[in-house]
């Protein structure tokens, strides 16, 4: 049986800070302290996780956690975030509810942390699968690269997000990722020129100076020394605990998952460096004749390598410094920019181009991981954004990140009410209306159209005449002075007149989380966040395929007059769209705490976490959470916990759970004012109540276990005295049998032993009878053989005697015939009869072998290499030179046989031989390929009859090739006709011609060694069909063609040069392509695949022939 545990078993402090007794804002910290001491860095407010950041390592993340919180109830473990999460992914797959989880705290509290916490336990409980696993490692991925280009260390937290951060996380009816959208909200771009003390600018600068390898740091044209880029604060440059050049080949790594192509990366790389370079340019002033002053650019030598890695003329970009042009209707006005404008404008393009940067990462990432099908996604929101923060200096910044909190505290308070009134209303208790806080005042202030702050700064950014911080600040006092929130020295407010901790150029607003004061210097120009037109034109004129993608208004074409909008705008519009988007979804919080400004683990500094905790409002939380009923339990999980503590429920209730609930708080007589009863809960409205129960129950588990241990004890003493007796028994018993057993063993072996001595007595006596009988037939057998031998050779002596004779008379006749013969013919010799002999012997000898050879000739084929073997030596030289003549005799006996069109076809058969032989590794397979030419029977086919007559000269090959398109590497089918003139490419469905290449404009043919059809035809520079570039094709019928060409050439008495290389260069319009052939594994089948690598290269890939 599985035994479960619950939020209140082992609790150290109180768990769920509803049931805290008594309430306090003390009695809440020292809670949290007494839980943060013991390692318990999670606590609840109702369904609410607070969560401490420990600045350690702890180990309550593994994957035994995961599976530990795994389809368990909310409350049924102690306080964890992974029950937060699988709460919102369980409602999410099994009740169809969209959820969002919403993390606040500020820097440094863990909030990327436990956003990374939430996605990698929803990562891990979601189904598997090939494109499951892939969808869910993008996921996971996408962070690194954002905390590269969107966080930095500040003095608060070595890993700061300086950007707001909303996922979407979509999934399929069963749970399963899809695929995610993100949404990134105020980027700091200010950091990108400038850092606080003790602070550092964004990630990715400093990782890629460290990390990446020098080859590539050439290309950037950039040191890894920090300290040669103004841009880069040294004091923090290096961080404790974070080592750039592994997180840059982890961010390298990430981008590659995520799906960025290596010439994205290289592009994104390079606006990096760009910015760097753009930080070391600085301005001298000059004077001109009219007494203005401009401003010159002292060193070029950076402003030289930024323009060459951007593409950018340096002249273009160096007027844009100088100059500014203003447009108004028909009129242009150019003047010159003094240094301090010039600093300006650099700045300004720095932080405009990382800002733009980064949110082309964000839409470059989208379009990676969103969701491939169209059908209606389950969602699961995730925002990681800046808590409220209250600095000794607020600037428009603090403004804008505070509106946001105060609109997150209003949807927070809204929702956690609206939830609780629902769950009330569904389990049937009467609801009392709760008092809280409202906060719209506050947001009202801030947002209002027509007197809210931020309208009146766009009012003042809009309107003509001098704008200033100090005329919107007048205008804030004079529209804001009555309100009760609004405070200021110049206000006509009297009782502000004498604060003096409120400066002049200051107001002040009392938020729900306390009181800030903001400086208005910079509220304007932060608001405006203008770029000079001259410089988002010279952008747009950069060669950089992504600069111009980041500056379309700098397009000349479509010059808009119109003010872009405002930066609080702009923030505002994306805010009220969140809220709209978190007002639709389930919600689930997680309220971030930083312990301490030390970063360290272990210290818990009470007056920091105290104004965590009141800016959060999480005594305002609990409140609310208590206002109605402080704890609530389903009524089976209560009846089990609980039902010891009656007789009629113990050990077992028999009937259903509540009625079970009913009579044990009837025995306990608990007030029926402290509890009610729902259609499937009981809700408790004191937590004293709660406590009640949970000390009767540990005074009845204590006499549980009391008696238990009797039990137990009296089980195991008598247990252990049966086994004795048992085991003595057992051990009788084995002893009995082992002496039996030895008795017999002993008798067994004397018997055995006996019983051997008998059968060898009787062995023995049997053998000796036998040996003397085999002896007696051994002496008879011999005896006989013996004579049998003497009579036999007796015999053969006398068979010899009589054949010596017999041989002895044959050969005295033989010598006495020819003796006869000799004397005989004597007379009729001669002295040179041996020579005649010799003559007439070797005369038959050849007639002999001429007869012979005539008999076994080879066969008529000229392929057939058989020939009769040599029979004498002196023959050798003779039998030699007859083959080679019977072999040229046969050829020309075989080449009479060929008509006109047949021996040509076997002359370009020939030609084909010595230009691909051993070269081209698909010349053998076409040796047995007859060269038909005409593949289409262009004359006699109907469909092709208008090309046909297009075409003066006679039609030598006519084939279907394919065009290879530079931008993909996909194939587009063309007919492909070739004259003794020129080379004729048309539409293979309508006919049409699309490219006629006289021959003479052909310089060289490019083909590879492997087995592709791939070749380039290479056009003469300057030449009138060079316009549009070289040819790239593909035929399954390329050695015919390349032989073709070359014969035709070789006619015009200029010879076509043929290039057989694995590498070649082919030029398209303006740019050269290197095609590149590789052999890899068969893919797509065996057919060869061509893909873009990049702009600059071609991939074909042939599958690797057995």
């Amino acid at each position: 049986m599985e035994v479960k545990t619950s939020l209140l078993d082992n609790m150290i402090g109180v768990g769920d800070m509803v049931l805290l007794e008594p309430l306090s804002e003390d009695s809440f910290l020292e809670n949290l302290r007494n839980r943060f001491d013991h390692s318990e860095i999670y606590t609840y407010i109702g369904s609410v996780v607070i969560s401490v950041n420990p600045y350690r390592s702890l180990p309550i993340y593994t994957s035994d956690k995961v599976e530990e919180y795994r389809n368990r109830n909310f409350y049924e473990l102690s306080p964890h975030i992974y029950a937060l999460a699988d709460e919102a992914y369980h409602s999410l797959r099994d009740q169809d509810k969209d959820q969002c989880i919403l993390i606040t705290g500020e820097s440094g509290a863990g909030k990327t942390e436990a956003s990374k916490l939430v996605m990698s336990y929803v990562a891990a409980v979601c189904g598997k699968g090939q494109e499951v696993n892939k969808v869910k490692e993008q996921l996971l991925q996408s962070n690194p690269v954002l905390e590269a280009f969107g966080n930095a260390k500040t003095v608060r937290n070595d890993n700061s997000s300086r950007f707001g951060k909303y996922m979407d996380i979509e999934f399929d009816f069963k749970g399963d990722p899809l695929g995610g959208v993100i949404s990134n909200y105020l980027l700091e771009k200010s950091r990108v020129v400038k850092q606080p003390r003790g602070e550092r600018n964004f990630h990715i600068f400093y990782q890629l100076l460290s990390g990446a390898s020098d080859d590539t740091l050439k290309k950037l044209k950039l040191h890894r020394d920090f300290s040669k880029y103004n841009y880069l604060s040294l004091d923090s440059a290096v961080v404790n605990g974070l080592d750039d050049a592994t997180n840059f080949r982890t961010v390298r790594n990430a981008m590659q998952i995520v799906g960025f192509m290596e010439d994205e990366v290289q592009s994104v790389l390079e606006l990096v460096a760009a910015v760097l370079k753009l930080g070391n340019i600085e301005f001298k002033p000059e004077s001109r004749c009219n007494g203005t002053d401009e401003s010159r650019i002292k060193d070029k030598n950076d402003l030289k390598e930024m323009c060459e890695l951007l593409g950018i003329e340096q002249s273009v970009l160096e007027r844009a410094f100088s100059y500014r042009t203003v447009e108004a209707k028909m009129e242009k006005v150019s003047t010159t920019l003094n240094v301090a404008q010039a600093y300006y404008a650099r700045d300004a393009l720095a932080k405009n181009l990382y800002s733009r940067l980064f949110t082309w990462l964000v839409t470059r990432i989208n379009e990676s991981i969103k969701a491939q099908t169209k059908t209606r996604h389950k969602v699961m929101g995730v925002l990681d954004i800046y808590g409220f923060e209250i600095f000794e200096d607020n600037s428009f910044e603090q403004f804008i990140i505070n509106y946001c909190n105060e609109k997150l505290q209003q949807i927070f308070i809204e929702l956690t009410l609206r939830e609780e009134q629902e769950e009330y209303v569904r389990e049937g208790i009467e609801w009392t209306n709760i008092e809280y806080f409202n906060n719209a005042i506050i947001c009202d202030l801030i947002e209002n159209n027509q007197n809210g702050i931020l309208a009146m700064l766009d009012e003042e950014c809009l309107r003509p005449g001098t704008v200033t911080d100090e005329t919107f600040l007048d205008k804030l006092n004079t529209v804001c002075a009555e309100h009760q929130h609004f405070e200021s020295r110049l206000s006509k407010n009297s009782k502000f007149l004498n604060d003096h901790s409120l400066p002049h150029s200051c107001f002040r607003i009392q938020h729900y989380a306390g009181k800030v004061l903001y400086r208005v210097e910079g509220f304007v120009d932060k608001n405006n966040d203008l770029l000079y037109r001259d410089l988002s034109q010279a952008m747009f004129k950069a060669n950089h395929s992504l600069i111009k993608q980041l500056f379309p208004e700098g397009n000349p074409a479509k010059v808009n007059l119109k003010r872009p909008p405002t930066a609080g705008f702009q923030f505002r519009a994306s805010v009220g769209t969140l809220m709209k988007n978190l007002q639709t979804k389930n919600p689930n919080y997680i309220r971030c705490i930083k312990p301490n400004d030390k970063k360290a683990p272990h210290i818990f500094t009470e007056s920091l976490v105290r104004h965590q905790v009141r800016y959060l409002g999480l005594m305002e939380n609990v409140r609310v959470r208590r206002a109605g009923y402080a704890f609530r339990q389903a009524y089976e999980p209560c009846l089990e916990r609980y039902k010891m503590l009656c007789k009629q429920t113990w050990p077992h209730w028999r009937g259903p759970a509540r009625e079970g609930v009913e009579v044990l708080m009837a025995n306990l007589q608990v007030p029926a004012e402290e509890f009610s009863y729902g259609r499937s809960k009981i809700f408790i409205r004191n937590p004293r109540t709660l406590f009640f129960l949970e000390e009767r129950r540990r005074q009845c588990l204590q006499d549980l276990a009391t008696l238990i241990q009797k039990i137990y004890r009296g089980w195991k003493c008598r247990s252990h005295f049966l086994l004795l007796k048992k085991s003595q028994i057992v051990v009788a018993a084995w002893y009995r049998r082992y002496a039996q057993q030895k008795k017999y063993q002993r008798i067994k072996s004397a018997t055995t032993v006996v019983q051997s001595y008998t059968r060898g007595w009787q062995a023995r006596k049997l053998l000796r009878e036998l040996k003397y009988q085999k002896r007696c037939e051994e002496a008879a057998t011999t005896i006989a053989a013996y004579w049998h031998g003497t009579q036999a050779r007796r015999e053969l002596r006398r068979l010899k005697e009589e054949a010596r004779r017999k041989h002895a008379v044959a050969v005295i006749w033989a010598y006495w015939q020819g003796l006869k013969v000799r004397r005989e013919y004597r007379k009729f010799f001669r002295a040179n009869a041996g020579k005649k002999i010799y003559n007439f012997t070797i005369q038959r000898i050849m007639q002999k072998y001429f007869l012979g050879l005539k008999s076994s000739l080879p066969s008529m084929s000229p392929i057939d290499k058989t020939w009769p073997t040599r029979p004498y030596l002196f023959l050798d030289g003779v039998h030699t030179e007859l083959r080679r003549i019977f072999h040229l005799w046969r050829c020309k006996k075989y080449r009479s046989q060929f008509t006109e069109e047949k021996k040509a076809v076997y002359e370009e058969k020939l030609e084909a031989s010595e230009i691909f032989k051993d070269k081209k590794a698909l010349y053998p397979s076409s040796v047995s390929q007859p060269f038909k030419g005409d593949y289409l029977e262009i004359s006699k086919n109907p469909k092709y009859q208008k090309l046909n007559s297009t075409v003066d000269e006679k039609v030598l090959l006519a084939d279907v090739v394919n065009k290879i398109n530079r931008a993909n590497g996909k194939g587009t089918a063309r007919i492909f006709l070739l004259t003794k003139k020129s080379v004729v490419l048309a539409d293979q469905k309508t006919g049409q011609v699309k490219a006629s290449v006289p021959l003479p404009d052909l310089s060289s043919v490019s083909v590879s060694t492997q087995s592709d059809g791939f070749f380039a035809l290479k056009l003469k520079e300057g030449s009138a069909s060079a316009v549009k570039g070289d040819f790239l094709l593909s035929s399954e019928h390329l050695i015919e063609i390349i032989t073709k060409l070359h014969r035709i050439g070789a006619t015009d008495q200029e010879q076509l040069n043929i290039d057989i290389s694995d590498e070649f260069l082919v030029q398209f319009k303006q740019d050269k392509v290197c095609v590149k052939f590789i052999q890899g594994a068969p893919k797509n089948g065996n057919s060869v695949s061509c893909k873009r690598k990049n702009n600059r290269l071609l991939e074909v890939s042939v599958p690797t022939t057995a």
